[in-house]
């Protein structure tokens, strides 16, 4: 097993508003935001603080965390920030870019207010997009497209309680 431990430091940080979300980020990472303009998605990748903690990142399979999932699954079959790394990926619509303050407006992120962000990324259908993707029959009547998540119901689809 690979001992190795690595430093991890945040370069933003997200900010949760009333009708958007906004991503700041630090001072010394905005020459990076560069060429960002033009592109109507980004990957963030960020980290779940609120559930770091021994107990979570011990966390391997978890009960029932779908309603129309197994009774039981492993964390790397879901989404849940509750893993051995509490890193977290979301795709979101860029809805406002201002390079010169630092900060990205985007619509909706599953992320907490004052959430680390780690990283961003473009979205490149390229990369990002698979044809013919296959899921398994218990989320298969989920959303194909994030445009058809608005009118979804994702809190029925969860055991989790708010």
């Amino acid at each position: 097993m690979d001992t190795r431990t690595f430093t991890v430091k945040p370069v933003g940080i997200v900010h949760a508003e009333s009708e958007s979300f906004l991503i700041e980020v630090a001072g010394r990472f905005r020459p990076a935001l560069q060429g960002l303009e033009g592109f109507s998605h980004i990957v963030v990748l960020w980290w779940g603080d609120r559930v770091d903690i021994p107990e979570c990142r011990g966390e391997t399979v978890c009960k029932k965390p779908y309603t129309k999932g197994p009774e039981t699954i492993g964390v790397f079959a879901t989404r849940s920030p509750v893993r051995p790394n509490p890193i977290a990926l979301s795709v979101v619509p860029v809805i406002g870019l201002d390079t010169t303050a630092g900060t990205i407006r985007v619509a909706y992120i599953d992320a907490d207010d004052a959430t680390p962000v780690l990283d961003i990324k473009p979205y490149l259908p390229a990369t990002e997009r698979v044809r013919d993707a296959v899921v398994p029959a218990w989320s298969s009547h989920w959303s194909q497209w994030y445009e058809e998540n608005e009118g979804f119901d994702w809190a029925a689809e969860f055991t989790f309680e708010k």
